[in-house]
C-alpha cells in the first residue's frame, strides 16, 4: 500500500442557493442589494488514496461524504483544489478529456432502485460501456464477457434479458457491481451501497466487493454511515465533519484509540453487548450552518475542549507516532488528556 493512486490537495465545494439573477436580489435597510447565499460542501479536504486499500469515509448526513465522491469522479467541478490520478492532475479535464480515466475510475450509487435504467435490460446496461470502450469486441466476445460478469457477482446468465425491476434489491446492486466492474477498474467509490438493503443482503453484497478486491486488486473508496461495516471492510477510516477530515487513522488504530473528540463521540455511540462499556459521549449544540465557512475548527461549537484558538484558527492535520493523523488544536497542545 505504498503507490499513491488517487491524490487531493485542498478540495473545497461551495454550492450557490440562489442560481437566477433575480433570486440573487434582496431588500435591505431600503435597499436592493444583490446578495448571493452558498452552501459549502467541502472545506479543504487533503486526501490519498493507494492502489489496493479500502478508505472508508464516514460522518453524520450532510459533512460532505458523497460531495466528496462526485467531485472525485467529475460528477461535480471543484470549486477549488487539485486531484490527481496516479500522478496526472484531472479536475480540470473535460468530458471528453476524461476518458481514459473514466474507465479506469467507476462509481456503485447509493439507490440500486435509481441506479439502473428501468428501460433497459440487464444485458444492455452492461454492453453499452464495454461496446464503448472495446469497440474491437465481436459479438460473441461481448455475450461471453456479459456472461461472466453476471456469473461473478452471482446473476444467472439467463437473466440478462429481463430488466429491472424483475430483481430484488440486492440482485440490483449486484448489477450495478457487475457494470461498474465491466470495464476492468483500478478504483472504485461506492457510496452507500448498502444503505438501502436489508442486513442479510448486505453482508452477501459486502463480500462480493471484497471478494473482486482480492481477485482484481481493486481500490475502493467506500462512503458508509455503518461502523460495523467500517470495522469489517475498512483498511483506513477517514472521519468527515462539516466539509473536513477531523481525522485519518488506519482501521485498528481507530477503533482502539480514537483520538478527535468527534471521532471518540461517533465510536461511543456504537451498541455494545457487554456491560463494561462507557456511557455514550453526548454532544452539546447542533452541527453548525453550512452557509458561512467556518472561520475556525469546523467542531469548535461541540468540543467539550474548545478554547479561543480553537475559534480563531483552522487545525491542520498532523501524523501522530501510531500512523493516525488528527486535526485538534487540543491534541496539538495536550489539552485533551488533562
Amino acid at each position: 500500500m505504498n503507490t499513491p493512486l488517487i491524490q487531493i490537495r485542498g478540495l473545497e465545494k461551495a454550492f450557490s442557493t440562489n442560481d437566477s439573477w433575480l433570486g440573487q436580489w434582496r431588500f435591505k435597510s431600503g435597499k436592493l442589494t444583490r446578495h448571493q447565499d452558498s452552501v459549502h460542501a467541502l472545506n479543504g479536504v487533503d486526501l490519498t488514496i493507494y492502489k489496493g486499500e479500502t478508505l472508508c469515509v464516514v460522518g453524520e448526513t450532510g459533512c460532505g461524504k458523497s460531495t466528496l465522491a462526485r467531485v472525485i469522479m467529475g460528477l461535480t467541478e471543484p470549486t477549488k483544489g487539485e486531484i490527481d490520478y496516479l500522478g496526472h492532475r484531472i479536475d480540470h479535464l473535460n468530458n471528453r478529456q476524461r476518458m481514459f480515466y473514466r474507465r479506469r475510475m467507476q462509481m456503485v450509487f447509493q439507490n440500486p432502485y435509481a441506479s439502473l435504467n428501468p428501460r433497459m435490460t440487464v444485458y444492455q446496461t452492461l454492453s453499452e460501456p464495454i461496446s464503448f470502450h472495446q469497440p474491437g469486441l465481436s459479438s460473441v466476445q461481448l455475450d461471453q464477457k456479459i456472461d461472466g460478469l453476471l456469473e461473478s457477482v452471482g446473476i444467472s446468465a439467463t437473466g440478462s434479458d429481463r430488466y429491472p425491476h424483475e430483481f430484488s434489491g440486492g440482485q440490483r446492486q449486484r448489477i450495478s457491481l457487475a457494470r461498474a466492474l465491466s470495464v476492468e477498474p483500478d478504483f472504485i467509490v461506492a457510496d452507500e451501497p448498502l444503505s438501502a438493503l436489508d442486513v442479510s443482503v448486505q453482508a452477501q453484497v459486502l463480500n462480493l466487493m471484497m471478494d473482486k478486491q482480492e481477485e482484481r486488486n481493486l481500490s475502493y473508496l467506500f462512503i458508509t454511515h455503518d461502523l460495523a461495516v467500517v470495522e469489517h471492510f475498512a483498511t483506513r477510516v477517514a472521519v468527515m465533519y462539516l466539509g473536513r477530515i477531523c481525522e485519518l487513522a488506519p482501521r485498528d488504530v481507530l477503533f482502539r484509540t480514537p483520538k478527535h473528540p468527534y471521532t471518540q463521540a461517533l465510536l461511543s455511540a456504537i451498541p455494545r453487548l457487554d456491560t463494561t462499556s462507557a456511557d455514550p459521549i453526548r454532544l452539546i449544540g447542533e452541527v453548525p450552518t453550512s452557509t458561512k465557512k467556518p472561520s475556525g475548527c469546523v467542531f469548535q461549537a461541540r468540543c467539550p475542549y474548545a478554547n479561543q484558538r480553537c475559534y480563531e484558527a483552522s487545525p491542520a492535520i498532523k501524523e501522530q507516532p501510531d500512523g493516525s493523523s488528527v486535526a485538534c488544536h487540543a491534541i496539538e497542545e495536550g489539552r485533551l488528556w488533562k
